[in-house]
């Protein structure tokens, strides 16, 4: 078998040869460090930080250390604000900090001596006249937010290709937040429901726009995939009944077309504890949860597959903290893993990307490890 039909083996629960091993990227100072120590080359830290996730770099790291792929394997078209903002320095601050605005019109403060997630200070959607004039001309949807060129390559090659490759559908609420930041969005939610709800609408649509003309082309995508991280770590960013009534029937909506193509896995990425939205995605299409947060609060597969059954999924909920102990905290975490990987319908990846604590002698011998246990 090779990888992408381990995957849907997997995900399907039919048989397979050997549980495929999945990455999830790293840091840029991991690797940083991994090639000062001499383990991969400076190249392809610089080649990471720059292009990213699958990308030669990516790929060329994963084979020295023993993965197979990177879960994040997607493509899609252009479902956010386009142009972007143009970022720029509002203000520099005695300490060297500064006030900025980035690319999605968000008011930050960063400080560029530190590996950190900015300060919110505020947003330029201030509210309806902004919204017109600086984010739904950005947020229409046109043809040249899908690239046709690589679409029609990649369904030239969908019955050669060995490995699975994702159809990145986009946020249809995480973007949100992005752009109004957790506190200003709470309070739109209230002040002008009425805004709030046409913006929801207005990311939902353009979302199935774009996926609907990126499937046009005939692409063989073997999942789809949606980023958000709307929870931390006691629940979720929205209120779960407002999420079911306005964001979940985009879902619907866009599953319905999903699987009119034949795409019947759906992840979606969502930090933090995500438990009271778990069963609106499942009841919106969306089936596999990746990350599964084990670091913080011990989250697992085995509970909402007991709670929900077969038709929930999973991709992630293995410890990357151990890459930065030893060798016996691997075996332990593989023996964690066992009976999880034998409920089936779950792949373990690391959650969320190899931090610069990791050990590179350690995060190889993980790799082995796991082939020695799941085939």
């Amino acid at each position: 078998m090779n990888h992408r039909e381990r995957v849907h083996a997997v995900l399907h629960y039919r048989p397979y040869d050997r549980m495929p091993l999945v990455s999830f990227g790293y840091w840029p100072e991991t690797l940083t460090k991994w090639a000062a120590q001499g383990h991969i080359e400076a190249e392809d830290a610089e080649g990471y930080r720059r292009d990213g996730d699958n990308a030669p770099a990516d790929r060329r790291v994963m084979r020295k250390l023993g993965f197979d792929f990177n879960w994040c394997s997607t493509v899609g078209g252009n479902s956010y604000l386009m142009p972007p903002f143009k970022e720029e320095t509002l203000e520099t601050k005695p300490d060297g900090s500064r006030i900025i605005r980035n690319a999605e019109g968000l008011i930050e403060k960063v400080n560029d001596a530190i590996v950190s997630i900015p300060a919110m200070v505020g947003t330029s959607l201030t509210g309806r006249e902004a919204w017109e004039e600086l984010y739904l001309p950005r947020l229409t949807f046109s043809p040249d937010r899908v690239d046709a060129e690589t679409f029609r390559a990649l369904a030239a090659e969908s019955g050669q290709r060995l490995l699975p490759l994702g159809l990145q559908v986009g946020s249809l609420y995480g973007n949100i937040r992005n752009i109004l930041g957790v506190e200003e969005l709470s309070y739109l939610a209230v002040d002008d429901e009425v805004l709030y709800r046409e913006i929801i609408d207005t990311i939902g649509n353009l979302c199935y726009q774009v996926a609907e003309a990126v499937l046009a082309f005939g692409v063989a995508f073997d999942y789809a995939h949606y980023w958000e991280d709307i929870c931390f770590k006691n629940g979720p960013l929205i209120n779960p009944a407002v999420f079911r009534e306005l964001v979940a029937p985009h879902y619907a909506r866009i599953g319905k077309l999903l699987l009119c193509h034949g795409i019947d896995i759906t992840s979606v990425d969502c930090d933090g504890c995500v438990d009271l939205l778990v069963p609106v995605w499942l009841e919106s299409g969306v089936n596999t949860m990746f990350p599964i947060e084990v670091g913080t609060w011990n989250a697992s597969v085995a509970p909402w597959r007991k709670c929900y059954g077969k038709e929930l999924r999973g991709v992630g909920g293995m410890d990357k903290r151990v890459f930065a102990q030893d060798r016996s905290a691997v075996d332990a975490e593989i023996e964690r893993l066992k009976p999880l990987v034998d409920l089936g319908g779950y792949i373990p990846c690391p959650d969320h990307r190899i931090p610069p604590d990791a050990e590179f002698g350690v995060t190889a011998y993980y790799c082995e490890a796991f082939r020695k246990a799941f085939g």
